[in-house]
């Protein structure tokens, strides 16, 4: 199981709200969800093995947040991610590879933490690593924070003229091209539908906002 305190590490990384709907894939003994729930997230666990899952809901009844936390027999590559604000996960690295596709499909800036495990080429935009003076004693100590990137790859025209965006995950190169025919190398990140980059010595910011960018600086 994940240690107690990097579970709360990985709720803090994803920065949930009560407005969050939270899932945790291969949910095991309930943990995440339940604490989850004692923050006031609707959370919902996906477990494959039945003994796990009732094990779970008996945790959520003892805790008194059986109402918000829930928990489902399931087979992670056949559930519906989508109407998960945040996925919280501990799945060996070959599932996260497989699950990977399925994720960058999500809403953009939907939050992904994972413990300990990467997803391949998709490199974390935010990680952390706690001590045992920070209460973690076991192993698996490493929470790792993904946000889905909006899918800009390709040209835009922008007020200072044109943005061609090459896409890698959240990674961004490319080029503009500015009303005065001149054209510069650019580098940039996409987080969620927010999207920055530099090109020319200065700094652009904006958002990706139905299939358009909208550039304000």
């Amino acid at each position: 199981p994940t240690p107690q305190v990097l579970v709360d590490k990985m709720l803090d990384m994803a920065k949930v709200t009560p407005a969050d709907f939270l899932m945790d894939l291969g949910s095991g003994d309930g943990r995440t969800v339940i604490t989850a729930a004692k923050r006031g997230v609707r959370a919902l666990g996906i477990e494959y093995n039945p003994e796990m899952v009732e094990l779970s809901r008996r945790n959520a009844e003892k805790e008194g947040v059986a109402g918000r936390a829930t928990f489902e027999k399931a087979d992670l590559f056949e559930t519906d991610f989508s109407k998960a604000t945040v996925i919280t996960m501990f799945l060996l690295p070959e599932i996260n590879l497989k699950l990977r596709p399925k994720i960058l499909q999500l809403k953009p800036g939907t939050r992904v933490v994972s413990n300990s495990f990467t997803m391949g080429e998709w490199k974390e935009d935010e990680r952390a690593e706690l001590s045992n003076k920070q209460g973690c004693k076991e192993s698996w100590c490493t929470a790792l924070l993904w946000i889905v990137p909006a899918r800009v790859a390709g040209t835009h025209k922008i007020p200072q003229g044109e943005v061609t965006l090459k896409q890698e995950y959240q990674m961004l190169s490319g080029f503009l091209r500015s009303s005065d025919g001149k054209s510069y190398a650019l580098k940039g990140k996409v987080n969620g539908e927010q999207v920055v980059f530099t090109a020319g010595g200065r700094e652009y910011r904006g958002r990706f906002n139905g299939g358009r960018l909208e550039i304000k600086s």
